[in-house]
């Protein structure tokens, strides 16, 4: 989904720029299917309820097994990724789309006005709609949990899911996040945290406590290296 009638500029990738991702999404994808994902038995549960709209919350550092995680969770449910106008935002928007995603365009520094309208109009649309967000994107600083997707939680009734992954073995970037990139055929532990919502609605702690619990969520792995 792209934000129509916006007061800012929407970066897109068009023509033989979004035909040259096709190879780097195959890639992406026979990476990610090489990859072996321990989770409890709540996690699938969790993950596929259809009784309320929900809110998927993930570090942006974490984002590369997402599109797989969809794809063996979510299946044909809709699911929406929160993706930064800017030009950078426009090239993960495109890998979205190849990967089965969409995107609703905007972020708390360009167009968060009409990002929260959309997403909140996304979520009203049926109890299967779903929203990706990362509450420390699109620029940092890392791990700092900004409270837009809670706005956008509290307006359209959303429950809000807390997303986990430990990473065995990964590379990691030299990105102002961190990026991880797992290793071909390591192990990715699965963890997911459903928000209560009197959590939800304690305006003044909310924001704190659900840091610390994506912290628990997502520790940091032991066994990375980072590229030269």
């Amino acid at each position: 989904m792209t934000l129509s009638e916006t007061t800012f500029p929407v970066h897109e990738v068009r023509g033989w720029r979004r035909a040259v991702m096709w190879p780097l999404a195959l890639l992406a994808r026979g990476w990610n299917r090489t990859l072996r994902f321990d989770f409890t038995e709540d996690y699938p549960r969790e993950m596929t309820q259809e009784e309320q709209p929900v809110i998927f919350m993930v570090w942006h550092n974490r984002l590369f097994v997402v599109a797989e995680i969809y794809r063996r969770f979510r299946g044909r449910r809709p699911t929406y990724g929160l993706v930064s106008a800017s030009r950078d935002g426009a090239w993960l928007a495109a890998f979205f789309s190849l990967m089965g995603m969409k995107a609703v365009r905007g972020s708390s520094s360009r167009g968060g006005r009409e990002a929260v309208a959309a997403m909140v109009e996304v979520l009203r649309a049926g109890p299967g709609q779903a929203i990706g967000i990362t509450p420390d994107g699109p620029r940092g600083p890392c791990y700092d949990f900004k409270e837009g997707g809670l706005v956008v939680a509290r307006r359209s009734g959303a429950r809000v899911l807390l997303l986990g992954m430990e990473y065995a073995s990964a590379w990691r970037l030299r990105s102002w996040d961190g990026f991880y990139l797992p290793k071909p055929f390591s192990r990715v532990r699965l963890r997911c945290s459903p928000v209560p919502d009197e959590t939800l609605h304690n305006r003044a702690e909310a924001p704190a406590r659900l840091r610390e619990q994506m912290l628990a969520l997502n520790p940091d792995s032991i066994d990375v290296k980072r590229p030269a």
